[in-house]
């Protein structure tokens, strides 16, 4: 099924679901629905466990270094169309130029992106979704959601995913096992890249469901202030690498 319905499916299940009484009396105003986020975050938590994590390990064992280093620019440089598409929509006008620059430079020089020869040339890589972009037309995140497989989001979020979506080529391939195995691939190679991270998280996170939660909101306010976080901002101390990096133990693109 193409990414963007099955996005869509998902993010209308998981709103009806939450309309239809999910909801609980909380401490924080930013999740009133803690008790249903906490027990989809435990349900995410043992798929990763039980399926994507040995997944991701075993792809990490079999894969040469260079062979995935090659699938991760890959589909990076796939992204790099949203991210040019959204740095317009975010009148960041000289970022457009050099974001589609990237692209153009890596699917020609880099052979369809599996080289990243934009950043040998000092054209920077970018990180721009339509979640982001939202934000900056001054749309609220709203309360906390945690979404089966996808992991931390608001109901803005959703809306970003359903935006990246449409903005993935992929998306629009009507070759079923060619479009499942890449969105496939591509999420066991992020899971792979991000096995340390999610660790060093774990490992210092005293509630993991509070820490991932702060975390998510620190991350998108970051990006959609271009690093600038506000003094009201809930600190984590946590460096731009990790603020960089997707928080969800399972995304799609």
């Amino acid at each position: 099924m193409p990414q963007k319905k099955l996005i869509t499916q998902l993010g209308c299940v998981f709103l009806l679901s939450t309309l239809g009484g999910c909801a609980t009396v909380a401490q924080d105003p930013k999740d009133p629905y803690e008790e249903w986020n906490r027990g989809v975050q435990s349900f995410n938590d043992n798929l990763d466990d039980y399926a994507m994590k040995p997944v991701a390990k075993g792809y990490r064992w079999i894969t040469p270094s260079f062979v995935d280093q090659g699938i991760t620019n890959f589909f990076s440089n796939i992204k790099d169309i949203g991210v040019t598409i959204n740095d317009l929509l975010q009148f960041k006008i000289a970022q457009t130029g050099m974001d589609g620059s990237r692209f153009l430079v890596n699917s020609i020089a880099g052979l369809g992106g599996f080289i990243d020869v934009a950043s040998m040339i000092d054209l920077p890589k970018h990180n721009e979704d339509f979640d982001q972009t939202l934000g900056v037309w001054g749309v609220p995140s709203g309360p906390y959601l945690v979404l089966p497989l996808l992991g931390p989001s608001s109901p803005r979020g959703v809306g970003g995913l359903v935006g990246d979506a449409a903005m993935n080529p992929i998306s629009y391939l009507d070759y079923g096992v060619i479009t499942g195995g890449l969105f496939a691939l591509n999420a066991a190679d992020l899971r792979a890249d991000n096995l340390d991270t999610e660790k060093i998280a774990s490992e210092a996170a005293v509630d993991r469901y509070a820490f991932f939660k702060s975390a998510y909101f620190q991350q998108r306010e970051y990006l959609i202030n271009d690093g600038q976080l506000s003094e009201e901002s809930d600190s984590l101390d946590l460096d731009d690498d990790f603020n960089k990096n997707n928080l969800a133990p399972v995304k799609p693109y």
